[in-house]
């Protein structure tokens, strides 16, 4: 899929740069997502994903450049504000709150939406996080504690609550699939694959998991260096001399 205009992009960077003392961790990244894709962020360690995920929803504020979101400037509007905008992510590193049930964990972002004047019935967020958690085969342990779930599990009640978030335009994820059982990296992958396919949700996945990448994605970006390297199909960066030097070092 390609964009022809501006009113087809979910996402797009603009010069985008983040500093850390004298480290350009983010340095002038461009980039463009049209709705419904699904996009692969790659590179060697360091070379910034993890940062840009962290800019674009909100974590970090950009030293330089600007972020669009559906054609609405974001880059200077905080976390909260940014989710009600349409982002929503998970982290690679469990940003569960332990003491809290599976349910209630899911329902975070409809429930903060409702401290913000959202007027969505209590009844019918709770139903459509029931429909959420059985979406990601877990619909078993809503009762659950959060801290009693395995490193994939987590990963999959992060999922729900990504998709609780209305309305929702874009998901950002930061290795979803590191460490994660076989099995529940498939259900992963099905649950992304449909989203995307029934409701259209655009996706920018930070991940090492080339395999995984290949059948979610249909382009994806390299990064070295905080910078912009290379982008296309995963064939096409694969062949490119100035990715294969950035990771081999040749």
């Amino acid at each position: 899929m390609s964009a022809t205009a501006s009113g087809d992009l979910v996402l797009e960077t603009r010069g985008l740069t983040k500093r850390f003392g004298g480290l350009m961790a983010v340095d002038g990244l461009s980039m463009a997502v049209p709705r419904g894709q699904i996009r692969g962020l790659i590179g060697p360690n360091g070379s910034g994903k993890t940062t840009t995920v962290n800019v674009l929803s909100g974590l970090y504020r950009p030293d330089g450049g600007e972020i669009h979101l559906c054609g609405q400037r974001t880059d200077r509007l905080r976390p909260h504000q940014i989710t009600a905008c349409g982002v929503a992510r998970t982290f690679q590193i469990s940003k569960l709150f332990g003491h809290m049930t599976v349910l209630e964990n899911v329902l975070l972002p409809a429930l903060a939406a409702l401290d913000r004047g959202s007027r969505r019935p209590l009844a019918e967020i709770r139903e459509r996080g029931r429909r959420l958690l059985d979406f990601v085969t877990l619909d078993r342990m809503r009762h659950a504690q959060a801290r009693e779930l395995s490193g994939g599990q987590s990963m999959l009640v992060q999922i729900a609550r990504a998709l609780m978030v209305q309305p929702l335009h874009v998901i950002l994820m930061d290795e979803p699939f590191a460490g994660v059982h076989p099995t529940i990296r498939d259900i992963i992958m099905e649950a992304i694959l449909r989203m995307n396919r029934e409701e259209s949700v655009t996706f920018l996945i930070v991940s090492h998991e080339m395999a995984e990448l290949r059948r979610l994605c249909q382009r994806v970006t390299v990064m070295d260096d905080g910078r912009r390297i290379a982008e296309g199909t995963l064939e096409e960066v694969a062949n490119d001399p100035v990715v294969l030097e950035a990771y081999l070092g040749t």
